[in-house]
Order: C-alpha cells, then sequence, then structure tokens
C-alpha cells in the first residue's frame, strides 16, 4: 500500500482497533481554507541565516524516506517519513517542525531516528495557512501563519498523523511519542495534553507562555494540569525568549499536578540550540539533549 493510495476511509479501518479509546483525538469539523502548500520546501528554509558548513546531513541508506500525503479531513497535507526498510512495525515518532516548515533540518531529523529504528513523520501544519516555501521574513510567517493555525486543528491534523502512520507507513503507534523544535516544543506540551495514547514527549525549547486568542485558547503552562504523557523539557538558560523563571514555574507546576516532567536547563544556552543549521547551534547541548530525549523515550516505552 504506497501513501498515494490511502485514504481517509481507508485509514480510519486500518486505524481502528489501534485507537480505540483515544476520548482525546479531535474529530470536530472545522472551516478549512484549503491546502495552500502541497509540497514541502526544497533545502533549508529562507527566512533564516543558514551556517552551511555546521549542518548535520544524515543519508537514507537503509531507509525508507521522502516526501508523503497525509489524508485529513479536507484533503491531503504534506509531511515527510522515514523509517528503516523492512517489515516493520517500528515504534512512532512525530516530529512537529519550528515555525519555518518542513525544510530538511526537520527531514534530516527524520532520518537520524529512522536510522535508530523509528518511523519519524513530520507532517506540515501549517499547509494551509500560508506558503511556507515563498517566505523570507520571520514576522510575516508569524503574523500570517503561526497565529492563524488553530490548536483543535494542529491537534487534529497530528491525530490524523498517527492514523496514517498505523495504516500506511508499518507504524507501531502502541509505541507513540512525539518531539518538536521551537514552535513545534509547544506543540509538544499541548499535544502530550491531548492524546491518551502518547508514551512520552520531548519538548525542545518550546514556549510555555505567549497570547491566548479564539483560535489558541491556551498556553503550554495551561495545560501542564492535563498531561496525559510524560514530558521531557529541553531549555537553554540564555534563551531570550523564554525566561528560566518560567520554565521552572512549569517545572513546580507539573510536579505539584502529579505528572511525569523533567526539564533540562543548560546554562549559557541560546534558542535553537538544537537547530544545526542556525547561528544559535550548540553542538554539546544539541548532542547532550538529544541523548537524554532517547533515554526519556526509552524509559516509557518508546522502543
Amino acid at each position: 500500500m504506497t501513501s498515494s493510495t490511502v485514504t481517509s476511509s481507508t485509514i480510519a479501518k486500518a486505524a481502528k482497533p489501534l485507537l480505540e479509546g483515544l476520548d482525546g483525538l479531535v474529530r470536530e469539523p472545522f472551516s478549512r481554507r484549503g491546502f495552500v502548500m502541497t509540497g514541502l520546501v526544497t533545502g533549508f528554509t529562507a527566512a533564516t541565516t543558514v551556517v552551511q558548513g555546521q549542518t548535520i546531513s544524515t543519508d537514507a541508506t537503509g531507509l525508507e524516506a521522502g516526501e508523503v500525503k497525509i489524508p485529513t479531513s479536507d484533503g491531503m497535507m504534506p509531511g515527510y517519513r522515514a523509517m528503516p526498510s523492512g517489515a516493520g512495525p517500528f515504534p512512532v515518532i512525530l516530529v512537529i517542525e519550528e515555525i519555518f516548515g518542513v525544510h530538511e533540518y526537520i527531514k534530516d531529523t527524520c532520518r537520524r531516528l529512522a536510522k535508530l529504528g523509528y518511523c519519524a513523520v513530520a507532517p506540515e501544519l501549517f499547509a494551509r495557512q500560508g506558503d511556507l516555501t515563498k517566505m523570507t521574513d520571520v514576522q510575516q510567517i508569524v503574523r500570517e501563519v503561526i497565529a492563524k493555525k488553530p490548536d483543535a486543528e494542529m491537534l487534529s491534523d497530528l491525530d490524523a498523523t498517527v492514523a496514517w502512520a498505523a495504516a500506511s507507513s508499518k507504524g507501531n503507534i502502541q509505541k507513540l511519542g512525539v518531539t518538536g523544535f521551537c514552535r513545534g516544543g509547544r506543540g509538544v506540551w499541548l499535544y502530550c495534553a491531548h492524546n491518551p495514547a502518547l508514551k512520552a514527549g520531548v519538548a525542545w525549547y518550546g514556549p510555555l507562555g505567549g497570547n491566548r486568542s479564539d483560535i489558541q485558547p491556551k498556553t503550554a503552562a495551561d495545560v501542564v494540569g492535563e498531561l496525559k504523557a510524560p514530558v521531557l523539557g529541553l531549555y537553554g538558560a540564555a534563551d531570550t525568549g523564554i525566561p528560566v523563571a518560567d520554565v521552572e514555574k512549569q517545572r513546580d507546576a507539573a510536579k505539584a499536578a502529579g505528572k511525569t516532567v523533567e526539564i533540562v536547563i543548560f546554562p549559557d544556552t541560546p534558542h535553537g540550540f538544537h537547530a544545526d543549521y542556525r547561528p544559535s547551534y550548540r553542538k554539546a547541548a544539541a548532542d547532550d539533549g538529544w541523548a537524554r530525549m532517547l533515554a526519556w523515550f526509552k524509559t516509557y516505552g518508546v522502543v
């Protein structure tokens, strides 16, 4: 079964036995605009500085890796999937993008996970809001794309990705994890408060506060008491956008609510320290965080 032949009805039928009891899944209809992006960013994003000499490049030898189409209630959402060649099934890790789209850095992250035995899938969650392949201004992306993505739609898109992975990608969603970077780190917190089937989540410098709106009604701090899966939060002490006090408050609130949350704050480390294509990359913290992420997934059954 190829991704081009998988339909929403096929997914619903194939994934039903695995998805029974997931009362956190979003199924309500949305007012859709249609998909603006039908494919992914080629290469690296044009919206930020790229330091080519330090970027990590993971080959696809021994993998099935490439762009896919993920059926949703209103059409096909582009995404990237990497997994080992072979029969499977493989533990599934959702990879939630930064604000810059599913570009080469996110794709490479999926391949790194696939080399370790995972089926890693990164859906292009902003495909309805704007064409990230053509945007070069960060503020435009924030204003015209990020602020216009309803959280309920994001959660529904992630649910659709889980179902697709189970039905068409040899994915074992009984061993389901999620990780994400920057805005995607916020998505990790929200998705771990949403989907009771998750085994674990790892949020890389995900914003904890921020503005609330009708379509984005809760911050990551607001949902800490609703977490349904253990969360590892990886943060930098020199992150100018996420104060250490807010990170510590998140940790303390989780503890008070009886939730399994571990927070790691790397000294003298800026925001975006895992993004190896950007000037913010800090290899020591990135490597340490990656090792902690893998250990977290192993501890909580995403292996």
